[in-house]
């Protein structure tokens, strides 16, 4: 895992970079040249928080009240035909 530094200054004109070195490991951006952030990707934020990325299921159940909420959606009905390719 290969650590990078970027000033605050540096981070501002280049979050591509920041971005991209990213994948190699954390990158810590510094103000007036002491740590101030580190930049993660997500998944080795997970990893370190000891949580999966959440599903479209677990951020539904996390709304508040939603268990209240009655959805019912309607039946399609649906012909299928064959296709005219002449």
């Amino acid at each position: 895992m290969t650590i990078h530094t970027y000033s605050s200054r540096n981070f501002t004109r280049d979050v591509s970079g920041a971005k991209r070195a990213a994948t190699e490991g954390p990158v810590f951006i510094t103000d007036r040249g002491r740590p101030a952030f580190a930049l993660l990707k997500i998944d080795d934020y997970y990893h370190l928080v000891g949580q999966r990325e959440a599903s479209l299921l677990d951020i539904m159940d996390a709304i508040p009240g939603g268990t209240d909420i009655e959805f019912e959606p309607p039946r399609l009905q649906v012909e299928f035909h064959a296709a005219d390719l002449g």
